[in-house]
């Protein structure tokens, strides 16, 4: 092993102990003090660490601490450090449920990178996707108006799609033809119009759309705002329906309300999958709202709305649901493959 593969593999282990963290939930700061770390370490030459190892002096570097610094020193040695050995031997299945569904999926259709509110490169999602099994994925970062989020103005959106297109021209024999598919997470507006141009919108491949404000709308109108969206042609998936949140740190928010059946009607009529959303703090839409919508023969999307690499791997969690909810796997969009999903996103 040559020394700047040693470099190489402590950058690895830093962002494989950050993966499984993400995917145990664990504390934010946690995840971001390794990750920090493989940055650091990434963005210097291979001689300057090694010569800091040698001094001593790699916990001078912002981002390295005690810590990071054993993990860098194990993986330069040529060891699996072994608090990622520790994490892997923990690593079981998220849920015992749903395996026959997940086993089926193709891609991830909901997703976020650093252009917006995530907390990775591109790359690095296309990458885990690709280890988990994906076929292919969807970059959906959000739009102008969440700003809290860092939504996506039309000139990045722009920019983004350019980068979509080198990177798929970089990983597609690296990564036996995965592909990284253009999309969005647009706000549906108050009034039920989309937080995006449709000259941009005919140029994504996915449309996700979600209410993100006003949640506590009145039924009515918020049904009519749903309604509109879900009518819109370009809108592929409507996103975390009730916007209710369980669990987690940013606390618990009750469902929006507004009248499913209408709702869900409407995505059927306009051919809009429903999504099941797989993050813990969502499981969105609950059990009874998703019951009615296979009763209404809906289609639907088992997405993880993933916000970093650890992320990617709560699908289960959906699956399960999806599964003890009687949703029928040829109805699941992301079970197909990516020409069939294109034709159908694109019709």
């Amino acid at each position: 092993m040559t020394d700047n593969a040693g470099v190489a593999d402590a950058v690895a282990a830093l962002r494989a102990i950050g993966y499984y963290l993400e995917r145990d939930q664990q504390p934010t700061h946690r995840v971001k003090a390794y990750r920090r770390a493989a940055d650091t370490i990434a963005a210097l030459p291979p001689t300057e660490v090694r010569a800091r190892r040698r001094a001593g002096t790699l916990t001078e570097l912002a981002g390295i601490g005690p810590k990071t610094e054993a993990v860098i020193l194990e993986a330069m040695d040529g060891a699996t450090p072994s608090y990622l050995v520790k994490l892997e031997e923990a690593a079981g299945d998220l849920t015992t449920a749903g395996r026959a569904l997940r086993a089926e999926l193709k891609a991830d259709l909901h997703l976020h990178s650093e252009w917006s509110d995530g907390g990775s490169p591109i790359e690095e999602m296309a990458r885990t996707a690709h280890r988990l099994g994906h076929k292919y994925m969807a970059l959906t970062d959000h739009s102008p108006r969440l700003t809290v989020a860092n939504g996506l103005s039309r000139e990045r959106r722009l920019e983004q799609i350019e980068v979509v297109a080198e990177l798929n021209k970089k990983l597609k024999d690296e990564l036996d033809g995965f592909t990284i598919l253009n999309g969005i997470e647009v706000d549906i507006n108050e009034d039920g119009s989309l937080d995006c141009d449709s000259e941009i919108l005919a140029r994504l491949d996915v449309v996700v759309a979600s209410v993100h404000s006003k949640l506590r709308m009145a039924s009515e109108p918020m049904t009519e705002r749903m309604v509109r969206a879900v009518a819109n042609p370009h809108v592929d998936i409507l996103g975390h329906c009730t916007g209710r949140l369980v669990t987690g740190g940013r606390g618990t928010r009750p469902e929006s309300e507004f009248d499913a059946e209408v709702v869900f009607e409407a995505c059927r009529q306009f051919g809009t999958a429903v999504e099941i959303n797989s993050r813990p703090e969502r499981l969105d839409p609950p059990k009874r709202l998703l019951t009615l919508a296979v009763e209404m023969d809906c289609v639907f999307s088992v997405d993880t709305d993933a916000h970093a690499p650890g992320q990617l791997d709560w699908q289960p969690y959906g699956c399960e649901r999806a599964e003890e909810c009687g949703v029928p796997a040829d109805r699941v969009i992301n079970t197909w493959d990516q020409p069939t999903l294109l034709d159908w996103t694109h019709s």
